[in-house]
C-alpha cells in the first residue's frame, strides 16, 4: 500500500488553538526590489551564495564517480559522488584562464580535464595535471584548485552552499526543527522523480517565490481548476513564519470538515513549505512538487517544476496521481503566463510597489528576510 504522510506527534498547524496568521501580516514591497541591478549583485553575494539551496536529486548521483553540472545565479559547479558515498563539489571554472572545465550535463568520471589546455582536476577540484608545468612560476600553481562548495543531503535532495564550506550553519540547523519535522514527514527520500519541467522566464527570481507564497490568487487566476467551495475553504488557510522559512496549510478539495475533526494537515490538505531562499514545496498527501527559482540575471530566471511520487503505489494510485499532476501542470502554466504581464509593466512609471494583504504576508516576511541579509 502506498505511503500516506500523517502529522503523528508533530505540531498542530490547524485547529481552534492555532492562529491563522503566525508571524506574518500585510505590507508593501518596492518595485525596485525586483528591478535594481546593483541590488541583485548584493543578493548574489549576501543572500544566494551563503544559503543552502537544492541542486538535484540524490538519485542522480547513484554510483561512485557519477557527476552533474549546475549553473545559476552567475555560478557554475560540478557535484560528484565519492567512493565513500559522500559528495564532492567545486566551481566549474578552470584556474588557468577561466574556461568551463566540464561541459557535459552529467556522466561518470574519476577526473575532469579542461579541453582548452588539458588541465586536469580531481573530484575535489584540485589541479592534478598541468601540461608543461615547468614553464609556470611554481608560486603561482602551488596548491591550486577550483574553489570548493559545501554539500549535504536531506529528503533525497542534494543541497549546496556555493560560497563554500563553513559559511552556512549545518543543513539541518539551517532548515530548523519545524521544517525537518513537518516536511520530513513526507519521506521525500523514498520518492521518485517522475518529471521535471523547466521554463526560462523574464522575471526576477523573487517573483517566482512570491507566486507560490500565497493562495490569494487561486480563485481568480486558477478559476478553471479552483472550485467555488475551494475559494471559500481557502479563507481558513493557516500561515506560519519560521524565519527564514515559511509554511501554509490550504484546505482545498472539500476536506475542511474532516481536517477540523482530525487536525491531520499532512494526511488531508495541500501544505506549502517555502525554503529560503529559492525553493517552495507543494505537498499534496500523495505526491509532491518542488518549485525552484534559479536566478540567471536581475530580470531573468530559470523556473523548475519537479514532480515526485511514491514508488510503491498500485495502478489506481499512479493513475490518480498522474491525472492530478496533469491538471497541476496547466495550473502552473497559468502562473508562468502571468509573469509575461509582469515583464510588460516592469519599467512603467505606474509600477512603484506591491501592496500585500494579510494572506500574502509570507511574501512580506520573505522580502524582509532578504533585506535583513543585505543590511547585515
Amino acid at each position: 500500500m502506498v505511503f500516506t504522510p500523517t502529522r503523528g506527534n508533530g505540531p498542530l498547524r490547524f485547529g481552534p488553538d492555532v492562529s491563522q496568521l503566525n508571524g506574518v501580516g500585510a505590507g508593501t514591497v518596492p518595485a525596485s526590489d525586483y528591478l535594481d541591478p546593483a541590488r541583485y549583485e548584493l543578493e548574489r553575494s549576501k543572500v544566494l551564495a551563503p544559503s543552502w539551496q537544492i541542486i538535484c536529486r540524490s538519485s542522480e548521483l547513484a554510483n561512485p564517480g557519477d557527476f552533474i553540472t549546475w549553473e545559476g545565479q552567475g555560478e557554475l559547479i560540478v557535484v560528484s559522488r565519492r567512493k565513500d558515498g559522500g559528495l564532492s563539489g567545486f566551481h566549474n571554472v578552470c584556474q588557468h584562464r577561466g574556461a568551463r572545465i566540464v561541459n557535459e550535463a552529467s556522466g561518470c568520471a574519476r577526473r575532469f580535464n579542461c579541453r582548452w589546455h588539458n588541465w586536469a582536476y580531481d573530484a575535489e577540484g584540485t589541479v592534478i595535471g598541468i601540461p608543461d608545468r615547468e614553464d609556470f612560476d611554481p608560486a603561482d600553481i602551488e596548491g591550486i584548485a577550483a574553489p570548493a562548495i559545501e554539500l549535504d543531503e536531506w529528503g533525497g535532495w542534494v543541497w549546496a552552499v556555493l560560497a563554500g564550506p563553513g559559511i552556512a550553519p549545518p543543513l539541518l540547523e539551517w532548515l530548523g526543527s519545524d521544517i525537518v519535522t513537518d516536511l520530513g514527514a513526507y519521506r521525500m527520500e523514498d520518492m521518485v522523480l517522475v518529471e521535471k519541467i523547466t521554463w526560462d522566464v523574464p522575471v526576477n527570481w523573487k517573483v517566482i517565490i512570491d507566486a507560490f507564497n500565497e493562495n490569494y490568487h487561486a480563485p481568480a487566476l486558477h478559476a478553471i481548476n479552483t472550485k467555488p467551495q475551494d475559494a471559500k475553504d481557502g479563507r481558513f488557510s493557516t500561515y506560519f513564519w519560521f524565519d527564514p522559512h515559511a509554511m501554509m496549510v490550504v484546505p482545498y478539495k472539500g476536506v475542511l470538515g474532516e481536517l477540523t475533526e482530525t487536525l491531520d494537515h499532512q494526511a488531508l490538505v495541500i501544505c506549502h513549505y517555502t525554503l529560503f531562499p529559492t525553493s517552495v514545496f507543494n505537498c499534496n498527501p500523495r505526491h509532491i512538487q518542488l518549485f525552484r527559482s534559479v536566478p540567471t540575471s536581475v530580470g531573468t530566471s530559470r523556473f523548475e517544476c519537479w514532480e515526485l511520487m511514491y514508488p510503491d503505489g498500485d495502478e489506481a494510485y499512479t493513475e490518480a496521481a498522474m491525472e492530478h499532476w496533469g491538471r497541476l501542470k496547466k495550473v502552473v502554466q497559468e502562473d508562468v503566463d502571468e509573469w509575461i504581464d509582469l515583464d510588460a509593466t516592469k519599467h512603467s512609471s505606474a509600477y512603484t510597489k506591491n501592496v500585500l494583504n494579510e494572506r500574502e504576508g509570507k511574501i512580506v516576511a520573505f522580502h524582509e528576510a532578504v533585506q535583513q541579509r543585505l543590511d547585515a
